[in-house]
């Protein structure tokens, strides 16, 4: 499970658009706003990736990609676990012989 976020999105967004418009230093915005300076840098260049401007780092979306596949195979091998186990026993259900109840 990921560590909560330090910092609210709105501030994040908001400090992205800043170093973005005014062409200020990323230190600058930082110390403004109260955030550390590599907090931001790291912010602004994956902005930068998910808008197509940076080829070294993967989109947002690429990201996420691997861990909702991870999520998904964990969920089949649930289901193909159940499947095997409710196959056996019915599998045992059709072998076992059959008897008449008693009167």
């Amino acid at each position: 499970m990921a560590a909560p976020r330090k910092y609210p999105d709105e501030l994040r967004e908001r400090a992205i658009r800043e170093v973005r418009t005014t062409g200020l230093p990323i230190a600058h915005v930082a110390k403004d706003l109260g955030i550390h300076k590599e907090a931001l840098r790291g912010w602004v260049r994956q902005a930068e990736a998910d808008r197509g401007e940076r080829d070294d780092r993967l989109t947002t979306a690429e990201q996420d990609e691997p861990r909702q596949l991870r999520k998904e195979v964990a969920e089949l091998r649930r289901a193909i676990e159940i499947l095997k186990a409710a196959s056996v026993f019915f599998a045992q259900e059709i072998d076992r012989p059959r008897t008449r109840p008693s009167r």
